[in-house]
């Protein structure tokens, strides 16, 4: 595997993660891909040599540890990480959050990524050459809250946009970039789940969304993944054509 570029992704099991795994996969990339479940790691892995399958929990630091040190034993170096897996938490405004719900939402979202992202940074600043490039996936709710009663994923999204600017700021001296890519409405199980039998307004009606194919999102994130290091993009949109968003209120 010598001489290709490097990468890992959370969250690789399924929607934005397989789409985007797949992606570098077929752009000749090494790709470690993390998840829960080795199943459906196994599955976004088909057909690829290159891929190396490393089930782990995330919010446990200990199995985060232990899936670098994979990813290091089999390829050496880490070009980019895809700090991709996240959960929608809880439906609730703040008066009606639960406590042990917004702490896993917590857990997953930010404490994990938080995790990730240091795992890769301290890799990334000693390998030589230095460098590499971290991509957090924000969503649109980075920047605005998407619907009504999402105040636990709003709230930790806007922390991975503080995450990611951090990064960005500590990572110049040692050749480290990162992105925010905010996405709203990508085709997943999941968003579809939300948006499919039409999804809660500021005005309280329920409207069906327009959404954009994972695919599309997996051509856009590996032109990012590829642009030299000479290049930052410290934060990149993409939504559905026609969702609400700007404008929205």
């Amino acid at each position: 595997m010598s001489g290709a570029r490097s990468a890992l992704v959370t969250g690789a099991g399924s929607g934005i993660g397989r789409a985007c795994a797949r992606a570098l996969l077929g752009a000749g990339w090494n790709v470690t891909l993390a998840g829960r479940r080795r199943a459906p790691l196994e599955e976004t892995a088909a057909g690829f040599r290159a891929a190396l399958v490393v089930p782990a929990d995330v919010t446990d630091a200990a199995d985060v540890e232990r899936l670098f040190a994979r990813h290091d034993e089999r390829f050496g170096r880490l070009d980019l990480l895809f700090n991709n897996a996240g959960t929608f938490g809880p439906s609730a405004d703040v008066g009606a959050l639960d406590e042990a719900e917004w702490a896993a939402t917590l857990a997953v979202n930010v404490t994990a990524a938080v995790r990730c992202a240091g795992a890769a940074f301290r890799r990334m600043a000693a390998q030589r050459p230095p460098g590499g490039r971290v991509v957090n996936n924000g969503s649109v709710s980075a920047q605005v809250p998407r619907r009504p009663r999402s105040a636990a994923y709003t709230t930790t999204k806007h922390a991975i946009a503080g995450l990611s600017k951090s990064i960005e700021l500590d990572g110049r001296v040692h050749g480290i970039t990162c992105t925010e890519l905010d996405l709203g409405n990508a085709r997943t199980a999941l968003v579809d789940g939300l948006v499919g039998g039409g999804a809660l307004q500021a005005d309280g009606r329920r409207l069906v969304e327009p959404t954009m194919a994972a695919d599309d999102v997996a051509r856009l994130f590996l032109t990012l993944a590829e642009l030299p290091l000479s290049v930052s993009v410290p934060q990149l949109t993409a939504t559905a054509a026609g969702m609400p968003f700007i404008g929205r209120g």
